[in-house]
């Protein structure tokens, strides 16, 4: 399982698909997402605005991520 780490408050799950490399755009997310090819917590999510918490786990092409907040603010 990796460990994604964030910045900021909130992070919705097609933004964690293109910082974890999965994806290589806001559409290919959007898509795989849609698809039902996704799952949060191990049950498949179409909502691509979907926010994530602390400790959220996401699965894709057999990789999962766990979703770590850092506490620093993101640059703007």
């Amino acid at each position: 399982m990796e460990k994604i780490e964030v910045d900021g408050e909130v992070i919705r799950l097609g933004q964690l698909l293109k910082l974890a490399g999965i994806v290589e755009n806001g559409g290919e997310a959007k898509a795989r997402i849609q698809n039902g090819e996704v799952a949060v917590n191990g049950e498949i999510d179409t909502r691509r605005g979907r926010q994530l918490m602390e400790g959220d786990v996401v699965g894709l092409d057999g990789r999962l991520l766990t979703v770590h907040y850092t506490g620093k603010p993101m640059a703007e």
